[in-house]
């Protein structure tokens, strides 16, 4: 049976949570092509990458020109109609690709499709809903409204766009959504949850904070002309939040 989708897996040193990241894909009811794009690694991954190789369409592990380039990478070197990431601190929830792709089915006019995800505290454990809505140009300019590991985007569309913008490292996914929205117009959305999004004091959205606002509002900008008020109010008060979360 040929390849559903094809799944590229950013990782970098992210061993603790890898595992479970590329168990989640293969307990699919979807065949997929795994490319797993490791960026050189030092705590182990390697190992456990080796581990699953039988069962993957390809990897490797050296630097690389950041995340955006290590996707599209993965992306280009498989077949399947269907594709996506997924990082590899986060993981799919049962079914979630057929039900993805059976929405696409349903509306074939629709670029890529977008389903409810939970973030999970690694450190609590308690999961609350990711803020996740259908895409409008006014929500979109608001905040990003499409969770990436919930989402499943047509090959046809992400080739005819070039994939992710490799000049970008925090708010690739951002702007893929606008360049997507603004040429084949609304995606699809699945009013159910798909996948879990983890939440912990590593990741580039809590370490990097101030860098993915600015590079956010420049995706804003870009595509929508300019930036809300919202932005400029959020971000100091969000870059405050995360800076006290990491010291406690």
């Amino acid at each position: 049976m040929p390849p559903g989708v094809t799944i590229a897996v950013p990782s970098f040193n992210q061993a603790d949570y890898l595992d479970e990241a590329l168990r989640s894909i293969f307990a699919q009811d979807v065949p997929c092509e795994v490319y797993v794009m490791d960026g050189g690694s030092t705590d182990g991954s390697v190992d456990l990458i080796r581990s699953w190789s039988p069962r993957l369409a390809g990897w490797r592990s050296a630097p690389d020109g950041g995340q955006s380039a290590a996707i599209n990478n993965g992306i280009a070197s498989g077949r399947a109609p269907y594709v996506t990431w997924l990082n590899s601190d986060d993981f799919l929830l049962e079914g979630a690709l057929s039900r993805l792709i059976g929405r696409l089915e349903d509306l074939p006019a629709a670029p890529f499709c977008h389903g409810r995800t939970w973030d999970q505290d690694e450190t609590s454990g308690r999961r609350k809903s990711t803020w996740v809505e259908p895409v409008s140009e006014a929500r979109l300019a608001l905040r990003c409204v499409v969770s990436q590991p919930g989402t499943l985007v047509r090959r046809s569309a992400w080739e005819a766009l070039g994939g992710l913008d490799p000049g970008l490292q925090m708010a690739m996914d951002y702007d893929l959504w606008w360049r997507l929205w603004r040429r084949f117009g609304a995606p699809a959305f699945l009013d159910e949850f798909v996948a879990v999004n983890r939440v912990h004091a590593l990741t580039k959205t809590s370490t990097r904070r101030r860098e993915h606002y600015r590079e956010a509002m420049e995706v804003v900008r870009r595509h929508h002309g300019r930036v809300p008020l919202k932005w400029w109010l959020a971000q100091p008060l969000q870059v405050w939040i995360r800076s006290r979360f990491r010291e406690l």
